[in-house]
This record gives structure tokens, sequence and C-alpha cells, in this order.
């Protein structure tokens, strides 16, 4: 219930003013998590802070919706503010060479851990891990807008996705607003 009076109170002010009155930061700094890529100890971290666990994101070289939604979505105030307090946000580029650690302890490239392990086919696409490194939702794509994004943080946040798909989630959420 709390989440959900902070989203309202978040998508309240930001009606109000304008989205455009809105603080923009960086999306590097302040959206995703620096990480040395090992995904147990970002969820031990999560752990720690009494988050829900971890959210990832696949990213492509050249994808333009990933580009769209670090530049319209992840670089707003009220969107980082809910995202870094309720997940650790880690970063995957499927194209990239990077070595990461995956839930399981064992180090694979990030293309194998996007391609071959979750089977990643378009960008971007977000996984969202529980505390225990399970799968609790996936979601393709890039959002509409800033609300749609929030909706789906308070989606995962507060279990809606055990029990409803997101898109009656979001359609309840339309027709209560």
């Amino acid at each position: 219930m709390c989440r959900k009076l902070t989203i309202a109170v978040l998508l309240l002010v930001a009606g109000a003013t304008g989205a455009h009155a809105e603080e923009i930061r960086s999306p590097n700094t302040h959206f995703f998590h620096e990480s040395f890529g090992d995904l147990t100890e970002e969820l031990e971290i999560a752990r720690e802070k009494s988050q829900f666990g971890v959210m990832v994101m696949f990213e492509a070289n050249y994808c333009p919706w990933c580009e769209r939604m670090k530049r319209n979505i992840f670089n707003r105030a009220s969107v980082q503010d809910f995202f870094r307090t309720n997940f650790r946000i880690i970063l995957v580029n499927i194209d990239g060479d990077r070595t990461i650690t995956d839930f399981g302890g064992n180090e694979i490239l990030e293309k194998e851990f996007g391609l071959k392990h979750n089977r990643i086919r378009a960008t971007p696409t977000f996984l969202f891990f529980d505390r225990d490194g399970q799968l609790a939702t996936r979601y393709t794509g890039a959002t509409k807008n800033i609300e749609e994004f929030l909706w789906l943080g308070e989606y995962v946040v507060d279990g809606h996705y055990k029990n409803e798909k997101f898109v009656r989630f979001k359609r309840n959420k339309r027709e209560s607003s």
C-alpha cells in the first residue's frame, strides 16, 4: 500500500508540474548500479537492503528502443528513486564479451547469458529476479512512458505478477486513473 501511495504521489507531482519539470539525472550514475557483473553479489546486496531483488536490463549495441528508455525514462528522478529503492539494477549487453557470474556462480559471457541462458531475442528486455535468484517476471520492449514503467515496477514489487499478466494490471491501472 505504501508503494502504491508513493507511486501515486510521484505521478501526481509529475503531472501537476508537467513532466518536463521533473529533475533529470544521468541514468548511468542514478539508475543503473555499478556492478562487477557478479549476480550472486548483487542478490546479497538486495537482501541486505531489503529490496525485492535484481532487475537485469538486456540491451544490444545500437538498440534505438534501449536509447529511448535511457533518454526519456531512466533519466527521471522519480523512476530512479523508485527502482533503486526496490532493485539492484544491472545492465547486460547481449553483444558483450564481458564475463559475468550468473546466479548459480558460473562465469559466462554476457552474450551467452542473454542468448543461451535467458533466450533474449529482442531488446530491451527486463528480467526481474527475486532475492532467491528466481525469475519473477519478464518484460520485453520499451514501455510507452514513465507511468507505464513505474507500473511495471509496482507490478513486480507488490507481487501482482503472481496472479495476473502485466497487460491486465496495466488496463486496471488505466481504468482506475
